[in-house]
């Protein structure tokens, strides 16, 4: 059985989905002790719980210590299999944490989801960053995913949905995106949900602005305005170059005016951006366990913790696979030395 400390690193929820995934992808039965141990509220949290019982299901698991608030997780997978799964998260918990867990294992078995949560919440990544950057990225890997918004869910009522699908991974192709040298255009989805129109609108105005003080290519940003449990905004904006795209998101909240929202975005897209690397600071750490099965080499706008501790873990059950050149807070690149075979 292979034994994870979980307070490595960056010490947070990602160990856990990585290390779970790797256990379903490889059939290697894992333990994960002292898990989130240096977080203000240690131990497994109701959106982590969801992501392993989603695996557990997928893979036919046996799991000790699945429940909210354990320290140590013991994950014995069976043989994992296609399957459509439904992750009904009560809470306005991460839809795309638990997808961060799900896709690679789901990568190699192919099967479908159902997953009702947070869409657009703290600390997470949009549903709309995942599917338009991250399975953008996937999909040159050979990855065929796709993802279909249902419904917003913001915090605290949650009560979005996302469903969609993966094929088996068939033909896993290196992903060769270090640097970009071209933007073709910047494109986004402005939306508002139990708000008035003018909300999504102006979100999306402040980043068209902010974009175009720098860049003359073409700025397309949807406004989406809907209904669901509880209000809420949000932007995603990502630049489509002649690598990937790189993106930046931002949240609205009480007292928080639009403009200021969409600003961020563009803000935070437009640091992405200044040193010319292929990937942003939040899909680098996010390809890592797909990048050691398909090869490749990657620059990044900054080399993370989340992502040097998503490489630790992919190297526990995997051996010595990444160059990693660059320190923590900077930009750097990520090569592949050796491919993982499963």
């Amino acid at each position: 059985m292979i034994v994870i400390d979980g307070s490595y690193g960056e010490g947070g929820g990602q160990i856990l989905r990585t290390a779970v995934a790797l256990s379903v992808i490889t059939e290697k039965p894992v333990k994960i002790a002292k898990i989130r141990a240096n977080r203000p509220n240690p131990g497994l949290r109701p959106q982590h719980l969801h992501g392993i019982l989603a695996l557990k299901e997928l893979s036919n698991a046996r799991v000790k210590g699945a429940q909210v608030g354990s320290t140590v997780l013991e994950f014995i997978p069976g043989k994992a299999e296609p399957k459509h799964v439904r992750v009904p998260i009560k809470t306005a918990g991460s839809v795309t944490l638990v997808l961060q867990a799900l896709l690679p294992a789901m990568a190699f078995t192919g099967g479908s989801f159902e997953i009702t949560g947070g869409t657009d919440v703290p600390w997470s990544p949009p549903v709309d960053y995942l599917k338009n950057v991250t399975l953008y990225a996937l999909g040159k890997m050979g990855i065929k995913a796709e993802m279909d918004l249902k419904r917003r869910g913001h915090y605290p009522k949650g009560g979005g949905l996302v469903t969609g699908r993966v094929e088996p991974w068939e033909e896993r192709k290196p992903l060769e995106a270090v640097g970009w040298s071209r933007i073709e255009r910047f494109a986004g989805i402005s939306h508002a949900t139990n708000l008035p129109a003018h909300v999504a609108e102006r979100q999306a105005r402040a980043a068209r602005e902010r974009l175009e003080e720098l860049y003359s290519v073409p700025v397309e940003i949807e406004t989406e305005v809907s209904r669901s449990l509880g209000p809420g905004s949000g932007i995603v904006v990502w630049a489509e170059t002649d690598s990937l795209r790189l993106g930046g998101d931002a949240l609205g909240k009480r007292g928080k005016p639009a403009e200021v929202v969409g600003r961020e975005a563009a803000d935070e897209l437009l640091d992405q951006l200044t040193g010319g690397k292929a990937v942003d600071r939040f899909l680098g750490d996010q390809l890592i366990p797909f990048l050691a099965f398909a090869g490749g080499e990657i620059g990044v706008a900054e080399i993370t913790n989340h992502l040097v501790t998503n490489v630790w873990v992919v190297e526990q059950f995997l051996g010595k696979i990444f160059e990693v050149e660059g320190e923590i807070g900077e930009p750097g690149t990520v090569g592949v030395v050796r491919r993982a075979e499963v």
